[in-house]
């Protein structure tokens, strides 16, 4: 048809939109594209009209097509992206949008969108460039710079996420989010007296805001070990409509200060276990203390939320908890079906195997093959490998700022970095990145290729996921956890105290017993004697723990996940 005839009809059905006509618009516009199918804008028009309708079906049908007629049709590609987003098939959102996004200046909406698609999606390097390109392009705005900032706290430069933020605000973009983040950056940074002042400005720009407050308060307990004065800035937000989330945080608090019963105490007694994610809170708080409790909570949110993966995860561990292993493997099998390679799905498969006297237990953990323990190499530069680390954990005692464990880690009564080593560029991290390379590339060789979860994802290189140190403190420990964002987990003592134990076992690396009580109980079945420069990797996988020390000195550590590349090297 002539556009000479098109352009009116088009017209005419953009004025029916704008005057809500919506039903007789698409009737229009269907009429129009009998006769002319191959045009980008009034199928787009048509994905307008079944929106305002309610038809999401119609409009993502339309919008398809006029990208596939039009890949860079920008305001096709910003509504599906929406769509797309918001019924969760952010995958899809990211492929239906990337020609239109290649545009030399696209829509910030559409590059907005593909940010959130790639964050959904665990892609956050890829979420940071959206981020990075919407400032280039749009630089007068002080969101663009506040999401840029929030991105790069997420992947650990907190550097560049202060600057970031900083950028935002200097151009008027002053909302309590905004300090927040800039809040999260110095923390990361050790500058702990600034990130009081700004989590305080963002509290004053907003009385109750939640998500401030908690991480204030957890700060102050990681700077102080004091319980009030944790729960006292807390307390700051009494008052606002943000109680439920304020007395969740409570409760973590207590949790975190070894009384669960009191968190669980604060949370059901003040009303907060009222929906799903207070249900699935009561669950965790009970578990240490009434394991039948927990069960009834979790089966509470399971009626609220039955599809939820939150909900059945702690439906599993309560019944783990519970001595009913049976039905804990079924929902375990049910969501590994979703995703063979989630590391707390394993673990706790692992559990109902071993409860249930299943020998395929025993094959999964397999210790003598998958845990190894050799000293790391002597870096370049240094004489011997005790200089190097005398110099390491001088270095690594600076960045620790904290008296105690943070909230929701697997540690007790010592500190962890709040920067993932990983980012920081200093002559003695890379050092130490080369000095374990050597040892994981042995054990890779060493497991080889086979069949189960570790060495199924064997290509015979790897990439660091993630990179901290810990320093535990006299009568330090940590309870049974694993690492589910690993596939090879570690640990590598830097400096250890003489009250590691060697005819005890005080201070070991213990495998085979979980974070979580069993009934019966689940004992450890492994252990490795530490020693300085001694470098343990064992699957993420696996169930793993420290016995406590005694003694007047700390034990310092650095740990680390590696995951699988693409390609060998």
């Amino acid at each position: 048809m002539p556009a000479a005839t098109v352009e009116p009809q088009l017209r005419a059905a953009i004025d029916l939109l704008n005057q809500g006509r919506a039903a007789e618009a698409g009737e229009a516009l269907r009429a129009l594209l009998r006769t002319s199918p191959d045009i980008p804008q009034a199928h787009y028009l048509l994905a307008v009209a079944c929106r305002l309708r309610g038809d999401s079906t119609g409009a993502r049908t339309a919008l398809s097509i006029a990208l596939e007629l039009q890949p860079d049709f920008q305001e096709a590609a910003l509504d599906i992206a929406r769509l797309l987003n918001t019924l969760g098939e952010h995958g899809e959102c990211v492929a239906v949008t990337t020609a239109a996004a290649a545009v030399a200046r696209p829509l910030e909406p559409l590059l907005v969108e593909r940010a959130r698609a790639f964050q959904a999606l665990g892609l956050h390097e890829q979420r940071l460039a959206e981020r990075e390109r919407i400032v280039r392009l749009y630089p007068a705005k002080p969101n663009a710079y506040h999401n840029l900032a929030a991105a790069l706290g997420d992947v650990g430069l907190p550097e560049d996420a202060e600057r970031a933020a900083r950028q935002a605000i200097d151009r008027g973009g002053n909302a309590p989010e905004t300090w927040l983040v800039l809040a999260r950056a110095l923390q990361s940074q050790n500058r702990l007296d600034e990130a009081e002042r700004a989590f305080a400005e963002a509290v004053r720009r907003r009385p109750g805001f939640a998500p401030a407050l908690r991480d204030w308060s957890q700060l102050v307990w990681m700077r102080t070990g004091d319980l009030d004065r944790s729960l006292s800035v807390l307390n700051a937000g009494v008052g606002t409509n943000s109680l439920a989330e304020l007395t969740a945080a409570k409760a973590r608090l207590f949790e975190a200060a070894g009384h669960p019963a009191l968190g669980y105490d604060t949370l059901v007694g003040r009303g907060g276990s009222s929906g799903p994610d207070s249900e699935l809170m009561a669950a965790r708080l009970a578990i240490g203390f009434d394991a039948g409790l927990a069960l009834r909570h979790a089966r509470r949110a399971e009626q609220m939320a039955p599809t939820s993966p939150a909900v059945q995860r702690q439906l599993i561990d309560a019944c783990l908890a519970a001595g009913e292993p049976a039905a804990a493997l079924t929902s375990v099998e049910h969501l590994l079906d979703a995703d063979p390679f989630d590391q707390g799905l394993i673990a706790s498969r692992w559990m109902a195997w071993r409860m249930l006297g299943d020998d395929r237990a025993r094959r999964l953990y397999d210790y003598r093959t998958m845990v190894v323990a050799q000293p790391i190499d002597t870096p370049a530069g240094w004489a011997t490998l005790a200089d190097y680390l005398a110099e390491l954990s001088e270095y690594l005692r600076g960045l620790h700022g904290f008296r105690t464990h943070p909230v929701d880690q697997s540690l007790r009564h010592g500190s962890q970095t709040s920067a993932n080593l990983m980012k920081i560029d200093h002559p003695l991290l890379s050092a130490f990145r080369h000095a374990v390379d050597r040892p994981i590339r042995e054990y890779l060789a060493a497991i080889g290729e086979g069949s189960d979860a570790l060495r199924s994802r064997n290509t015979g290189g790897y990439r660091f996921a993630g990179m901290w140190s810990v320093k535990l403190s006299p009568g330090g420990f940590h309870v049974g956890h694993v690492h589910p964002q690993g596939w090879i987990s570690s640990a590598c003592y830097i400096d250890l105290p003489p009250a590691i134990g060697t005819a005890t076992h005080d201070g070991w690396l213990q495998f085979g017993e979980p974070g979580i009580p069993t009934y019966p109980p689940l004992e450890p079945e492994w252990r490795i004697q530490p020693a300085d420069g001694v470098l343990a990797l064992f699957p993420s996988f696996m169930w793993h723990s420290t016995a406590p020390f005694g003694g007047d000195r700390p034990r310092l550590t650095i740990a680390f996940d590696i995951v699988p590349s693409p390609v060998a090297g």
